[in-house]
């Protein structure tokens, strides 16, 4: 079944260093998080043999819980896309939903612990990067609180909005996993520490009783019928443990995936400039014009979703058109963060699903990448506000599974952890 998943890029044990609470559990890392003397490309053929000399932080905290580590999972290119069918060595396909996307951009470390190719994973998530695969295979996702996991060692997109999360088949399993990774890192400089009484893990326990749960109409309306359905039955299951569920606005999402963009793909602009053949990356060939050796290595390395988003970065951050196009960006992201603050005085979580439109057929999106971007109107606006949120399997559709997205407020991950548990 792996190979015809493509769920992996390499398949390379990496051995725990001591025992801990993950000890006998597998778990697999998408391939933009560094690993000691194994191979890490960002499902780029421009890394292709990039062996980095360094493990990130959460992979040594991977080794030290006792955990194996058993592969580099594929992905969209540099984490841009939300199919998982930008990468340089082929689409993954969803264990789930045969025939369909696993989403993206962390699909292959979802379809591996989909498929039981893993116990569990490790994906990054800068607009919906874990939860959108966790929902299209079936499975649990949850993005962080930012600063919550180090990002150290982590390839960087879009420095202000990614976070590397972790996937599993239950959300004890998951919360479990967020347990190991979390916490401050004196090598990135944005960790801090949660404070906490009681482990992530431990509060999975499915009490609901007397939560409010807030439900965004403006992350409804529009949904795919099927995913409205079982979205609602979700919200009954939910109603049924106690919890209380009340409408509330956030009527700046309107311009959330505009804004998220325009932020991403100048923020990737920067990030990906040390890619030119000399710093990093496959070489353009040596002849006396700089210029034309870098423009041939990355016209060569980069793939188009990747070369769209570097163009479109530049653009926005070019002279005349800065504060035309990325500090309204920054101002609409004000906007998205003062929305939500104000529906945390009327809700302890909300809730939407997590993707508006079951999983596509694979190959049915590539040529729209518009749709694509519309797509991950439900997710994007966490990142944008920096808090964090789960993914939990609400039901299936006929074209396949479908996620809730709890939404708490900052580093209150034991709540949505909480209600997500009581949906499953």
């Amino acid at each position: 079944m792996s190979a015809d998943l493509n769920a992996f890029i390499t398949r390379e044990e990496i051995e725990p260093t001591d025992e801990g609470p993950l000890s006998g559990q597998t778990v697999a890392v998408k391939d933009n998080i560094s690993t000691e003397g194994v191979e890490t490309t960002c499902g780029s053929a421009m890394l292709r043999g990039y062996v980095p000399p360094y493990d990130a932080t959460v992979v040594e905290r991977l080794k030290t819980a006792g955990a194996t580590v058993v592969g580099k999972t594929n992905m969209d290119e540099f984490g841009m896309g939300t199919t998982t069918e930008t990468s340089a060595f082929g689409p993954t396909r969803n264990p789930a939903a045969p025939g369909r996307v696993p989403g993206g951009s962390s699909g292959g470390s979802a379809a591996a612990v989909a498929a039981g190719e893993a116990d569990l994973a490790l994906g990054s998530d800068t607009g919906g990067s874990v939860r959108c695969p966790a929902a299209f295979c079936g499975v649990v996702g949850i993005k962080p609180t930012y600063g919550l996991v180090s990002r150290y060692g982590l390839v960087a997109y879009a420095n202000s909005l990614e976070q590397i999360g972790p996937i599993g088949s239950t959300v004890a399993e998951t919360a479990e996993l967020l347990d190991v990774i979390a916490g401050p890192d004196e090598r990135d400089a944005t960790t801090r520490e949660a404070g906490a009484e009681t482990t992530y893990a431990d509060a999975a326990d499915g009490d609901v009783d007397g939560l409010t749960i807030g439900v965004p109409t403006e992350l409804v309306e529009g949904a795919d019928a099927g995913v409205v359905e079982q979205f609602e039955a979700a919200l009954d299951e939910l109603r049924a443990g106690g919890a209380e569920t009340v409408e509330v606005s956030l009527p700046s999402v309107e311009t959330a995936v505009q804004a998220y963009y325009v932020i991403a793909m100048s923020e990737a602009s920067s990030n990906l400039a040390r890619f030119d053949g000399v710093r990093y990356g496959r070489s353009g060939g040596h002849n006396d014009n700089w210029n034309e050796s870098f423009a041939a290595a990355r016209e060569e390395g980069f793939g188009e979703e990747v070369k769209r988003r570097v163009l479109l970065g530049t653009y926005a951050l070019s002279a005349g058109y800065h504060d035309k196009y990325y500090k309204k960006a920054q101002d609409a992201r004000a906007w998205v963060r003062q929305d939500f603050a104000e529906a945390f005085e009327t809700a302890d979580v909300l809730a939407s699903p997590t993707m508006p439109v079951p999983p596509f057929e694979l190959g049915e999106s590539l040529d729209d990448p518009l749709q694509l971007y519309l797509a991950d109107a439900n997710t994007v606006p966490v990142n944008l506000a920096n808090l964090p949120a789960i993914s939990v399997p609400a039901g299936e559709t006929a074209e396949g599974p479908v996620g809730l997205q709890l939404v708490g407020e900052a580093f209150d991950e034991r709540i949505i952890v909480r209600a997500a548990s009581a949906v499953e």
